[in-house]
């Protein structure tokens, strides 16, 4: 069983606008609601490939149970923990360019964190693979992540940015997936490498770096590889980097070689592209796109052993 960990969970609304204008009105030529936060799309995709999954995370209010119905529907089971406050809501507009809004999330107490460690520890136990994924509420410890990667038995893959991901990496996760501007953010230098080197040195197992359209560079204890589709995808890449994660959870939970992990999850994310809407794609897709995967060894990559 994969565990995915989404303490901001969402009601996401993404609004379909092809002639999207700013400061203009614009008319929405389609909408979509789906429960949403990084862990959720995570559990999503891996569900819908056939995977074990459980969604765990805080939930409250009216949006908090429209996202658990909402899961309900798609048949993932969950485990959410409640708050009192109302759970956060996103709108991403898709149209000419992809625009996001993302509130901060529910207030969450003291208590309710307590509360919401012992579900944790309890699903973890029994966990082949936790995923922790996406922003953390108001409330909730800035060392959330580096906690939750410690109390879980097996490993661990963790998907954050700012203080959430430099507090996390402390916390040893097994594989952390940033993009490049969290990579910048990380290194405080803008450079991808240094990046890496940074989070390698204060505790990743290793790092599998989404590029874009340029695929991913992953730094792990046998070596750096390369992988990426030979020409980009067209498409939403709202939902890419969380399936690339459902990819990289799938690969570690049955033992995939590196090579093989990292050219299913470049496969995927390009599935997701496909999608309007993030945490759904079409699995049909998958081989044609796996085989317009192109993998290569990086030389001189400065990735460091773990520990």
């Amino acid at each position: 069983m994969i565990v995915t960990v989404t303490l901001n969970a969402a009601l996401d609304d993404t609004y379909e606008v092809p002639d999207a204008r700013s400061g203009e009105v614009n008319r929405v030529a389609a909408v979509h609601r789906r429960p949403g936060g990084k862990g959720v799309n995570v559990a999503r995709v891996l569900h819908g490939l056939g995977h074990d999954v459980v969604a765990t995370g805080l939930a409250g209010g009216a949006a908090g149970r429209q996202i658990e119905e909402g899961l309900a529907a798609f048949g993932v089971p969950a485990a959410f923990s409640p708050v009192a406050a109302e759970s956060r809501r996103t709108v991403t507009v898709v149209g000419p360019e992809v625009t996001m809004y993302c509130e901060p999330g529910p207030a969450v107490t003291a208590p309710e964190w307590d509360a919401f460690l012992g579900r944790y520890d309890a699903l973890a136990a029994d966990a082949a693979v936790v995923v922790l994924s996406g922003s953390l509420p108001p409330g909730v410890p800035a060392d959330a992540y580096a906690d939750l990667a410690r109390r879980a038995p097996g490993p661990v893959v963790l998907d954050a940015d700012g203080e959430a991901l430099r507090l996390g990496v402390t916390g040893r996760p097994d594989v952390v997936k940033p993009n490049a501007e969290e990579l910048a953010r990380a290194s405080g230098t803008g450079d991808t490498a240094a990046g890496i080197r940074a989070l390698r040195a204060a505790g990743a197992g290793a790092v599998v770096a989404s590029l874009g359209p340029d695929g991913v560079l992953a730094h792990t204890p046998d070596g750096a590889l390369r992988a990426a589709l030979d020409r980009p995808e067209p498409g939403n890449p709202t939902g890419a980097g969380d399936a690339l994660v459902a990819a990289l959870a799938a690969g570690l939970a049955g033992g995939l070689p590196w090579p093989d992990r990292l050219r299913r999850a470049v496969a995927l994310a390009a599935c997701a592209v496909r999608s309007p809407v993030a945490g759904e794609l079409d699995a049909a897709a998958l081989p044609a796109l796996l085989a317009r995967v192109t993998l290569r060894s990086e030389e001189n990559h400065a990735a460091r052993p773990h520990g």
